[in-house]
């Protein structure tokens, strides 16, 4: 954990985070390429590297729901494609079973933000602030469990906490993060 979420006065609304990857070379190339050239195609080798990881199964398993973080109505249709919604359900097809129930619209994005990525954390935080909701469709499904929230890149966890604080208001006992890559920790302790 960073410096940050070590000195927190309050519990992170992410119970914990597994990354299969780095985001750094040759990854953060091939990661943009599958998101930004409309490459869906690249989710199932993405799904196979992370069930590499001895921590992704376990933590597929000790879940009840997935729900993937969903991207706003303008960046869908440049991908073509939700990247998060990609990964969670390329992992269920090679999850044997009992596997999770996936929800691909538990979370709404409720407001269109900004990109992430040029702002440092403190406003990334506040950019995400109420972006997301739980589907009152799906209170029920969400109440007491226990929820695997997937994500393509946690750079600095902004976006997963924003996800997951929206999970737990709707009755979500706990969330925990399951994402292809993430920030180093020398940068992401930089960044702060």
């Amino acid at each position: 954990m960073c410096g940050a979420c070590l000195t927190r006065k309050t519990a992170a609304p992410v119970h914990r985070c597994v990354a299969a990857l780095d985001y750094g070379y040759p990854w953060d190339g091939l990661i943009a390429r599958w998101k930004f050239g409309a490459e869906a195609g690249w989710s199932g080798l993405w799904a196979d590297l992370m069930l590499r990881d001895t921590q992704v199964l376990p933590l597929l398993h000790d879940s009840q729901v997935v729900v993937p973080v969903p991207i706003g109505h303008r960046r869908l249709a440049e991908r073509g494609f939700n990247q998060a919604w990609e990964l969670a359900s390329a992992l269920l097809r090679r999850t044997p079973a009992p596997h999770p129930r996936a929800l691909v619209d538990a979370l709404v994005r409720v407001r269109d933000t900004p990109d992430q990525h040029s702002l440092p954390r403190a406003q990334r935080l506040q950019n995400l602030r109420g972006a997301f909701a739980a589907h009152p469709n799906h209170g029920v499904a969400l109440a007491g469990a226990h929820v695997l929230l997937v994500d393509d890149v946690s750079t600095t966890g902004a976006t997963l906490e924003a996800a997951a604080q929206a999970l737990l208001d709707s009755g979500a006992a706990r969330v925990q993060a399951l994402v292809l890559a993430r920030t180093p920790p020398i940068e992401q302790d930089a960044a702060h």
